[in-house]
């Protein structure tokens, strides 16, 4: 059971790699069994088809950033100082990788929204799912961020959608041009968007 166990997790982690390095098309199975260290009925045993995989990699890697995220938005302090410290957590873990492998990799969910949302209504469904569980962690920040009048906004659940896809779309361009420093306005802006107060604002 343990080498069973280990197999299922050895692919799980060569497949998250290789697709946050190359992303999920140009991928094949023999080359994911082969970065895993596994022989090839492996994969078989435990996954139908490689889109099954992808959905497995897609569903570990959001039960880690879901805790990361819970965990920070959830904790103490004032609701905008929590929503920063995300922006943090989000520029450190892009920083980490490039140190780790030379590039920025963006985010996984991002990058496979370009790439598969229009190929795979399973993956689409399931990326959908998982920003939307995103825009309701935000929401409720939002909604604190605004009973306390620290913020200005007609509809927080919109406002929530717009923090998340401005975090998406620098966490983009930080790839594109392989510089982390383009994640660097990501907080002011946020601010600008959200109608904070002045005394608000802080650097990332």
């Amino acid at each position: 059971m343990g080498r069973t166990s280990d197999a299922k997790e050895k692919i799980l982690g060569a497949a998250r790699t290789l697709i946050e390095l190359r992303g999920y098309s140009a991928l094949g199975v023999a080359e994911i069994c082969k970065s895993a260290g596994v022989p090839k009925g492996s994969f078989y045993y435990f996954f139908d088809t490689k889109e099954a995989l992808a959905l497995a990699v897609i569903d570990e890697h959001w039960a880690d950033q879901e805790r990361t995220w819970k965990r920070i938005l959830a904790g103490e302090g004032e609701p905008l100082d929590r929503l920063r410290r995300l922006f943090e957590a989000t520029q450190a873990v892009q920083r980490a990788g490039q140190r780790d492998c030379g590039t920025v990799s963006g985010c996984l969910f991002g990058n496979l929204t370009l790439e598969m949302s229009n190929q795979t209504e399973a993956i689409r469904g399931r990326l959908q799912e998982i920003f939307d569980a995103q825009v309701d962690m935000i929401d409720a920040v939002v909604v604190e961020a605004l009973a306390r009048g620290d913020v200005t906004v007609a509809d927080t659940r919109e406002a929530a959608r717009s923090v998340v896809a401005q975090l998406e779309g620098h966490v983009l361009f930080a790839k594109l041009y392989n510089d982390t420093q383009r994640l660097g306005p990501l907080w002011a802006n946020c601010l600008a968007l959200l109608g904070a107060r002045a005394e608000m604002a802080g650097g990332l």
